[in-house]
């Protein structure tokens, strides 16, 4: 399925597609589940009927079961909806869609990625995104370097050019780039109180369909799943509650998640770890119940890229992030530690763990 064009609006996606040799043939609703994969059939035939798609070249009322052809173009729109929202508690949460910028010159944009936003468009989340936003605003191509969670906020590079992306690119790819995530997670009776730790659990999904999305951890000396090690290191804690940054040398899915709750402090807002994949589901479904909203306390698992070392024309760069809003209000509001010493700490603590590579 080749794309031979995007158009960004402010309130319309729309993207030209022309069918390969494989999909001659194919009913047109079949074409479309290829490409919109986490759309239903029925929401697909939906857009069919309403004329949100066309077979460019071919009059006449479109149908679900209308052929496609080799080279055929089809054009597939998108209108922002309410698939684009969050809510919390039954109310639409009031997001931040402008991220904000850590660092800039005519080649790279590090942002600070505001939570719910994603990385790109994908699925049903199209137009949120941190490369449409740059899109719009500079009216060209920009490319993800990387990729954060929805949920998470945090640090985020971004590429102007293609040459400056494929540079970039292969730093992350050959371990150049060192990160660090600050966390909030409520201590259960497996948390050994340390200041530091290693976290060195194998991680694999042994679930199929829908539920591999659950990462499951397995003793370091384990023959199921893979290698992955995390750094801890706990700036503030008392009875209830611990805040620390946590440093990742591998790249598994939920790898801080999945460790942190391994090690008996599963984070906050986290609705896989700290709750359960039914809880999960309960979420997607907006059937969370009372007691599913006073468990989590927060939209969003508290996690947030907080810093970044990279090498970059030559030199090594460090960005460094503040603490998000909604984190800080959850800090300020449940806890007696105050942001600004917590910031403190996380510059000597980022410092001191850069300094030891």
């Amino acid at each position: 399925m080749t794309v031979i064009h995007k158009i960004y609006r402010d309130d319309l996606f729309e993207v030209r597609h022309m069918a390969d040799e494989e999909h001659d043939g194919m009913r047109l609703d079949q074409f479309l589940g290829v490409y919109l994969e986490s759309f239903s059939r029925e929401i697909i035939k939906k857009k069919i009927k309403s004329g949100e798609i066309e077979i460019v070249g071919r009059p006449g009322t479109h149908k679900p079961s209308s052929p496609i052809h080799h080279r055929d173009e089809i054009i597939i729109k998108f209108y922002k909806s309410q698939y684009e929202d969050e809510y919390w508690k039954g109310k639409k949460l009031d997001l931040q869609t402008t991220p904000d910028i850590v660092y800039e010159d005519q080649d790279l944009i590090v942002i600070s990625k505001p939570a719910f936003m994603s990385t790109h468009p994908a699925g049903r989340h199209l137009f949120n995104c941190a490369t449409v936003f740059f899109e719009m605003k500079y009216n060209h191509t920009i490319h993800s370097l990387h990729r954060i969670d929805r949920e998470t906020s945090g640090i985020l590079m971004l590429g102007k050019n293609p040459k400056m992306a494929t540079e970039m690119m292969e730093r992350f790819e050959d371990d150049d780039v060192k990160k660090c995530y600050l966390f909030i997670a409520k201590i259960t009776n497996d948390f050994k109180h340390q200041d530091y730790f290693v976290a060195n659990e194998r991680m694999g999904n042994p679930d199929e369909g829908l539920k591999r999305i659950l990462v499951q951890s397995y003793p370091e000396n384990s023959l199921e799943g893979k290698h992955a090690r995390t750094f801890f290191y706990i700036l503030e804690k008392n009875d209830d509650y611990v805040i620390g940054i946590a440093c990742p040398q591998t790249g598994r899915q939920h790898q801080i998640r999945v460790h942190a709750k391994a090690h008996g402090i599963p984070l906050i807002g986290d609705k896989l770890y700290l709750g359960s994949y039914e809880m999960f589901q309960r979420f997607k479904d907006h059937l969370a119940t009372e007691e599913d909203f006073e468990e989590m306390q927060l939209p969003r698992h508290a996690l947030h890229a907080i810093a970044l070392k990279i090498p970059y024309k030559g030199e090594e760069k460090l960005f460094i992030t503040k603490i998000p809003n909604d984190l800080r209000e959850w800090i300020e509001q449940k806890t007696p530690f105050r942001p600004s010493e917590i910031e403190e700490k996380i510059q000597l603590t980022v410092k001191k763990y850069y300094n030891s590579f």
